[in-house]
């Protein structure tokens, strides 16, 4: 077997490349690692950055075949990556940032040639499993949450319809037997879709198969994802309006709510696991009848040390360049909270400099005010992919254990909450998104959705108030915020939804 014969000459382009690529990455990394520790992403990330890592070096310390050294591709990744680095620091937009350490990941594996080992694996696949570190949960909801959420209820309204006479369907809201059964975001099966495709690009990583397979076993894992997430809503609607048939066990409840994701996740697993296994036997005895044919020539190509200076000075460039992000609020946007609701005078409640500086920074405006024992938000915006986020984001994020409750539609569709703080108070914290068009939601997925269609003015109103209190109270505040701001609850949402 020839080796592969490394040069002196080209130790101090390999060193400045390797400098220039590490200042990129700096701050995207640091980014990234705050994903993982942040309570507000509720990313798994470390987890997966994890196991890149373990298949990595599963596969380095393997012996290494000769074969031919191109440097071309890995150099035009970084360049690609530097590149694509800049817009998203110019535009101030993190995760375009962290995107690029996909391409960097890529560009690793094909200089440690992990193709090329007693254990091989794909360099880009690797890649591919690498980017689910990132926080992709929160930007799919953000973005296309509304859709997955819209398709998985369509989907479900269908089944349920076969199976039940009385289903009548609006939206993401099923009505059975006059019970009311809400598909809300976190039913849209955007973790389970996400936790399949992970698997699939892990078996991509091993099995390394040809497009035309790999283009099956995507869609087969999409597919496959939809309808696991169909059925599991379909099951869980069922346990919640005739819960005799599962033997009065609440469905809704942990740990069977959980255990019900968890075996469907499983089902949902069993397709792709097949896939993978058909292509994997095939690879083996395809490499197994080739393996004394293949013939790897060593040959060494590396870029001259102007063009690793050049890069280098890109770098340098690139982290030096002033943030102006274009996804900003337009100005003059200002929030007034009402004098008074229901009888009590509103007390001011000024902004944190944090608070302050990011509305200074990317426009739009928020309020804070504290009526007799209730709290007030509002945040105003015509950027809300910038500004708009669930409030147990910011909650978990001050220390505060955030339970998702469900929806109410008594007044606004509203999201509720329950806040604990660290002192055990317990608090209600409601958030209703409007615009300045009439739609209102409680979903910030679909808040972001229609905007993305219609543009518009968006209002976050979030309101705290004690937990103990009763629902009539509650609705009454409601109403009397939505009088006192002028908020009509005719909206083109509510007068649609009707049962």
């Amino acid at each position: 077997m020839n080796s592969i014969v490394f040069k002196d000459k080209f130790f101090v382009s390999k060193v400045i490349f390797g400098v220039a690529a590490v200042i990129l990455a700096v701050d995207p990394v640091l980014w990234l690692v705050r994903t993982w520790s942040d309570p507000s992403y509720n990313s798994s990330g470390l987890i997966v950055f994890c196991v890149c890592v373990g298949l990595f070096l599963w596969s380095v310390t393997s012996e290494r075949k000769a074969h031919t050294v191109n440097l071309r591709l890995p150099f035009l990744l970084l360049s690609v990556s530097a590149l694509t680095r800049m817009i998203g620091q110019v535009l101030a937009v993190n995760v375009i940032g962290a995107m690029t350490l996909v391409l960097d990941v890529y560009a690793l594996g094909h200089l440690a040639a992990v193709r090329f080992r007693e254990r091989p694996l794909s360099p880009g696949w690797l890649a591919i499993c690498f980017a689910f570190s990132l926080p992709l949960e929160r930007i799919i909801q953000r973005t296309i949450g509304y859709a997955l959420q819209s398709v998985s209820a369509d989907g479900a309204c269908l089944l349920l319809g076969s199976i039940f006479d009385n289903v009548r369907c609006n939206g993401v809201r099923i009505l059975i037997d006059n019970q009311d059964v809400l598909v809300d975001l976190p039913c849209s099966g955007a973790r389970a879709l996400l936790l399949l495709l992970l698997f699939y690009a892990a078996c991509m990583t091993l099995c390394r198969p040809g497009t035309a397979k790999g283009i099956l076993g995507l869609v087969l894992t999409i597919i496959s994802g939809v309808l696991v997430n169909v059925f599991r809503i379909v099951v869980m609607a069922t346990g919640l309006v005739y819960p005799e048939l599962f033997m009065n066990i609440d469905v809704m409840e942990a740990p069977w709510h959980d255990l019900l994701g968890l075996a469907f996740l499983a089902i949902g697993c069993l397709p792709v696991t097949y896939w993978a296994y058909k292509v994997y036997n095939q690879k083996f005895f395809q490499n197994n009848a080739y393996k004394n044919k293949e013939i790897y020539k060593p040959l060494l190509k590396l870029n001259p040390l102007w063009k690793a200076c050049v890069f280098l000075i890109l770098a340098v460039t690139i982290i030096s360049l002033p943030r102006k992000p274009i996804d900003v609020a337009i100005p003059n946007i200002t929030v007034e909270l009402p004098p008074w609701i229901n009888g009590n005078t509103a007390i001011h409640v000024g902004l944190l400099s944090q608070e302050k500086a990011y509305f200074t920074q990317y426009g739009g405006a928020a309020a804070k005010a504290i009526y007799g024992n209730r709290g007030l938000l509002v945040v105003k915006t015509s950027a809300p992919l910038r500004h708009l986020h669930s409030p147990e984001e910011c909650l978990r994020g001050l220390g505060f254990n955030v339970q998702y409750k469900g929806v109410s539609h008594a007044t606004l569709p509203t999201a509720i909450y329950k806040a604990t703080a660290t002192n055990g108070t317990t608090y209600r914290v409601a958030v209703s998104f409007v615009s300045s068009k009439g739609h209102t939601t409680s979903n910030v997925s679909e808040a972001v959705w229609n905007w993305m269609q219609q543009g518009g003015i968006w209002y976050a109103l979030q309101r705290i108030s004690p937990w103990n209190l009763e629902n009539t109270e509650n609705n009454n505040w409601d109403k009397a915020i939505m009088a006192a701001m002028d908020i009509s609850s005719s909206s083109p949402f509510i007068q649609s939804v009707k049962f």
